[in-house]
């Protein structure tokens, strides 16, 4: 029996009134290329993201719930962002900036500007809360870099959250444990990226978005 299994039959275990088909699994999402462990299989939605200059872009939730505390993975797509905004761009008044694009970084409609902060923008959305901040580093999962933070609400419950950006797609994975419970590490440790194949993706170097995605290297 490996480690994790062990230390998975634990929790379960500590955890009152917890079903043993409420045991974690890991959990693979080729549609959106991750996988990640969820105590039983995720609920999954579809939802639409307003972007931070107006794109309207599809996206996916799955969430999860164990003894109380919960488990959840939002993954929004921007591959569409350049198109959406430029289109969005034709109707803005002549002469406004996001009209003119040009070779600089603000491109028409702002998209360059709206792609690379993605990862900024979702981090200010989750701070609107009436939360405390506790925590906020960098931080990377499979040498894909992101940023990591933590934040205690107001019934005393704690939020793990961790924000990435990995091929033009944003995730935005939390891991809410109840006043006094245990953080959620076997949640947030076990994120993992996966190619269309769902074939496991290995980096020899750090993946940081904003440099990716302007060289164009997969």
């Amino acid at each position: 029996m490996s480690i994790i299994r062990i230390l998975t039959m634990a929790v379960v275990l500590a955890i009152p009134g917890t079903a043993v088909a409420q045991e974690w699994t890991e959990f693979t999402s080729k549609e959106d290329r991750f996988t990640c462990n969820f105590p039983g299989e995720p609920k999954v939605a579809a939802i639409i993201w307003t972007s931070e200059h107006g794109a309207v872009l599809p996206g996916r939730v799955y969430k999860a719930e164990l003894g109380g505390s919960r488990y959840s993975m939002t993954v929004i797509d921007y591959s569409d962002i350049e198109r959406i905004l430029t289109e969005k761009s034709l109707s803005c008044p002549a002469g406004a900036e996001t009209c003119k694009g040009g070779r600089g970084l603000t491109g028409l409609g702002y998209w360059k500007i709206d792609l690379q902060g993605a990862p900024t923008y979702a981090l200010w959305k989750l701070l609107q809360r009436d939360v405390r901040l506790t925590h906020l580093t960098w931080n990377q999962m499979g040498m894909v870099g992101g940023d990591l933070l933590q934040f205690t609400s107001a019934d005393g419950s704690r939020t793990f959250a961790a924000i990435y950006m990995h091929q033009n797609k944003l995730y935005i994975m939390e891991g809410t444990a109840t006043a006094g419970s245990a953080p959620p590490g076997l949640f947030q440790q076990s994120l993992g990226w996966i190619d269309e194949q769902g074939k496991a993706v290995r980096y020899s170097e750090f993946y940081i978005h904003q440099v990716h995605s302007a060289r164009g290297a997969p």
